[in-house]
């Protein structure tokens, strides 16, 4: 049996099997029932090894013993196998989750807190900074420094990626909200219809001209911005400098709050 191979690489990814096992189920989808040595030799999968994948895929849920000599194998229906493995995926995400929530309480994560902190005693000023590689990274790292927040966020973005950032931070935004953290975002935008109500009741927004600048300022104290046009890079390729420095973010909070009261209401 010739199976494409990008296709056969697809199905390992998406369903979390080896080589063999992906060759195996396949060549099984494709007869509908079928013994060890017959799907060996249509798979091109070693004979001594066919056991032992069948024997895991069964296990797995992708495929059923046959009653009866000589032993032969059925596939099971392919929506069956989805919501098996979806399933599986849920139970060990929430296993993983619950066992995360769990180690907060032991005395593993209070040593590694105490490391931590031990550690950030003996940091310099200018150790407290850090260059995030992608946007995706980008905006898990604001999610933190937000998520921190006590007094004021401030944002200056761009259009094209207002959306897509408020989308992404507005979960922590909102708890920021309501632990009584001021949100203040400007943007080149004229209105706001665009975006839905839930995010528009997130923060106050002002209206600015044709400014290309992509930053944020949390506290007066900490400050991340981006280095790269959005109009001319490819978000894989987005740069973010971090940086924890009260001196400088100060600064730049009382230049954006003095901005602020110039900027058209939105």
């Amino acid at each position: 049996m010739i199976v494409n191979e990008q296709f056969l690489k697809k199905l390992r990814s998406i369903f979390d099997l080896n080589i063999y096992e992906v060759k195996i189920w396949t060549a099984l989808l494709s007869r509908g029932v079928a013994s060890a040595g017959e799907l060996a030799d249509i798979s091109n999968v070693p004979r001594s090894r066919s056991y032992d994948v069948l024997e895991s895929l069964e296990k797995k849920g992708f495929i059923v013993m046959k009653l009866g000599k000589p032993i032969k194998y059925l596939a099971v229906k392919p929506e069956e196998i989805l919501k098996r493995v979806k399933k599986k995926i849920e139970t060990e995400a929430k296993d993983q989750i619950t066992a995360l929530n769990d180690v907060k309480e032991t005395s593993v994560f209070e040593e590694i807190d105490l490391l931590f902190n031990q550690g950030i005693d003996k940091l310099e000023p200018s150790d407290l900074s850090g260059v995030l590689k992608g946007r995706k990274n980008v905006y898990e790292h604001l999610k933190t420094i937000i998520s921190n927040a006590e007094k004021t966020v401030f944002i200056q973005t761009t259009e094209k990626t207002l959306l897509s950032k408020l989308d992404t931070l507005k979960n922590v935004l909102k708890k920021a909200k309501a632990r009584g953290v001021k949100v203040k975002i400007v943007a080149p935008v004229k209105e706001l219809s665009f975006l839905s109500k839930e995010i528009r009741e997130l923060a106050e927004f002002r209206s600015c001209d044709e400014t290309k600048a992509r930053f944020m300022i949390v506290d007066g104290q900490e400050l991340m911005f981006m280095l790269a046009d959005d109009q001319e890079v490819h978000e894989a390729y987005d740069l973010g400098i971090w940086v924890n420095t009260p001196y400088f973010a100060q600064s730049l909070t009382q230049l954006f709050e003095m901005n602020w009261k110039s900027l058209k209401r939105l």
